[in-house]
């Protein structure tokens, strides 16, 4: 069966989605088009580029993901440079190597920019805080006076995963020159799936999620006692707000949902067997969807 898919950004619990793959495979599922935020994009667009879960496991064996973290040198202290690349460059690592790393990838299939997949058939969203809203890529690059066929797709997951203060945000500027500051989309989306959907909230085939957070009925209350928890509380809800009226019953049962609690979106140090176990929980939780899945 053809279907859309949608994979939600997470950083490196994103580990997950290569078992979630696995089982899509076995049933013979095929995606026509995907769409994704940060690492979400990253998986969706290695997906669309061919790659197989077998193939990702391999990428995955060889992948040191420390290796991303490229701060600029310089000869400043470490801490004192920690703040120096937060005020100047707004975030911590280059992310260069992260460009780099996909960009290799994707060549590998024969993928560079845009035109070297079906039109419409991966759509990757970024954040635009100096505009204040939601770019989706390559949609909405004429905007900014650019081609979208000739736009490079690992630059777009690069802009997808730049998480604020970590790595360093990237620009695009409008046709009158003036720069604008894109961040993660997670920021703005992290959950894109409106992307398939009508105004009505319809899908013209089939439309998967994969969410890394429990069903929103299993979503734990906050707890706000001080002004740093109401500071964390306020930044969850923003991010999550624009996503969560679209999933209604209908669509909610249309998303599997891979609650990781333990693992940090940042955590780039995670261990071997720690990746083996989230690729594990992506299978179970995909296997349990299909069995009460009815379309």
């Amino acid at each position: 069966m053809k279907m859309d898919g949608v994979f939600a950004g997470g950083g490196v619990k994103c580990f997950s989605f290569i078992g979630a793959l696995q089982v899509f495979e076995e049933k013979s599922h095929e995606f026509d088009r995907l769409a994704g935020t940060s690492a979400g994009a990253l998986f969706a667009a290695l997906i669309k580029a061919g790659y197989t879960s077998e193939e990702l496991i391999e990428l995955l064996n060889e992948l040191e993901v420390s290796y991303f973290l490229d701060p600029r040198k310089t000869v400043l202290p470490f801490k004192l440079m920690r703040w120096v690349l937060l005020y100047y460059r707004l975030g911590l690592y280059k992310g260069n190597e992260l460009e780099k790393w996909v960009k290799e990838k994707l060549a590998a299939k024969g993928v560079s920019t845009f035109a070297d997949l079906p039109p419409g058939s991966l759509k990757i969203v970024v954040s635009d805080i100096t505009r204040g809203r939601i770019v989706v890529i390559p949609d909405d690059l004429p905007q900014y006076g650019l081609i979208p066929e000739k736009f490079s797709v690992a630059k777009a997951i690069r802009m997808s995963c730049s998480i604020p203060y970590f790595f360093e945000p990237a620009k695009m500027y409008d046709r009158s020159g003036k720069p604008s500051i894109i961040v993660d989309g997670a920021v703005l989306s992290n959950f894109p799936i409106w992307l398939f959907l009508d105004r009505n909230l319809r899908a013209k085939r089939p439309v998967v999620g994969f969410r890394l957070t429990p069903k929103l009925e299993d979503i734990p209350k906050k707890k706000v006692s001080n002004a740093v928890e109401m500071f964390q509380s306020l930044f969850d809800t923003m991010m999550k707000a624009h996503d969560i009226r679209y999933i209604i019953k209908e669509h909610a049962d249309n998303i599997i949902f891979i609650p990781i609690d333990e693992v940090k979106t940042t955590d780039f140090n995670i261990p071997e067997e720690k990746k083996r176990e989230l690729i594990d929980l992506g299978r179970k939780q995909t296997e349990k969807f299909f069995r009460k899945w009815k379309y």
